[in-house]
């Protein structure tokens, strides 16, 4: 399966009209709506993939239908397509802009563009009724972007509304967070997240869906992105690798490192998607290790293999191996290291230290 077999049926956070798992988020907003003391801005924050972005937009249609079309708007309203067109006047999205002389998408949202923002958010409203800035996401403001948005939190406009999407509030700066009432959202409960795969990629079989449920760990972003790269696949090359230790197949350990080589297609894909399966896979080990526990639900061999290697060495081995291994790959993505030796280096620490 590839992303453009799933890319036309999964709209964008702004044009989904679609939303699960987030009612008490959007009782908590309707019920400040209802009062008549709307906070002036709201941090939504959670894991990536939850449905944050889909809810912020699905606060901004609400306030500036004022109130009439329900959270639940309806996708034929003017101002669903409005905004899902990214043409209604008094809605403003802060996100990292394409860069036209370097043609990608940069990686922060600039200065420039919030203290933009700050002075639209200033004039009268177009329909006469509220402004809505979405900040998605609030973790791509540099120090100096984050500033600008300080200023707007401190002096807000009257019926002005901020709505900040992060996926790590701890790393805001604490002046924004205290600015901001703040919206937790939980991971989706599995069931959700099937009902939502089963949605947008109605051809996944049962086994990989269930298999993508678990991996995505309650983000359904998660899961459809892998869905998009054969995650499902990919995972079990990786976890077979790992039942077979301490003596992994080689000849399948340098194929499955051949195929993350950025020539290749999907290989950038392939290798991010590989090394997350890895230090994922390790960090339930550690976990298991720590715990005494292991979770529940799992296959039997996974059981096995977790409690032989478990038994080979203690905790703080494994512990230092994850730590150790997820330095060395973090290093690869960011100084663009050889990645077939980089994968065949952590298998080979990997067998080492489970003999």
């Amino acid at each position: 399966m590839t992303d453009k077999d799933t890319a036309d049926t999964i709209p964008t956070p702004r044009a989904n009209p679609f939303l699960l798992g987030h009612e008490e988020a959007e009782r908590q907003f309707a019920l400040a709506w209802k009062s008549g003391r709307m906070p002036h801005a709201w941090l939504i924050a959670g894991s990536q993939g939850i449905g944050k972005a889909t809810l912020a937009f699905r606060f901004a249609r609400f306030v500036l239908a004022g109130g009439d079309e329900g959270l639940a708007a309806d996708a034929n309203s003017g101002v669903f397509r409005r905004v899902a067109a990214g043409s209604h006047p008094d809605l403003i999205t802060l996100e990292p802009s394409y860069d036209e002389k370097n043609k990608r998408q940069r990686k922060e949202i600039r200065v420039d563009e919030v203290r933009a923002a700050g002075s639209t958010l200033r004039l009268t409203p177009a329909e006469g009724g509220w402004r809505v800035i979405v900040v998605d996401s609030a973790d791509l403001l540099n120090n100096n972007s984050a500033n600008a948005l300080l200023k707007i939190l401190e002096e807000p406009p009257a019926r002005a509304l901020l709505l900040l999407v992060s996926h790590a509030p701890g790393r805001l700066h604490a002046t924004i967070r205290s600015r901001c009432r703040r919206l937790s959202l939980r991971p989706l409960p599995d069931a959700t997240v099937a009902a939502l795969l089963h949605r947008y990629v109605p051809d996944l079989g049962k086994d990989d869906s269930a298999l993508l449920v678990r991996l995505g760990e309650g983000s359904i972003g998660r899961a459809i992105e892998l869905a998009g790269e054969d995650g499902a696949g990919l995972y079990r090359r990786v976890l077979a690798l790992l039942l077979a230790l301490p003596r992994p197949d080689g000849a399948e350990l340098h194929a499955l490192g051949e195929s993350f080589d950025s020539r290749r297609a999907g290989g950038d894909a392939s290798f991010r998607a590989a090394s997350g399966f890895l230090t994922w896979w390790l960090a339930g080990l550690v976990r298991a290790g720590a715990t005494g526990t292991i979770p529940p639900g799992l296959p039997a061999e996974e059981v096995e293999c977790l409690s032989r290697l478990l038994v080979s060495r203690g905790l703080d081995h494994w512990l230092g191996l994850w730590e150790k291994i997820g330095r060395l790959i973090v290093r690869c993505h960011s100084v663009n290291l050889d990645r077939k030796q980089v994968w065949v280096s952590a298998f080979l620490d990997l067998a080492a230290h489970a003999r």
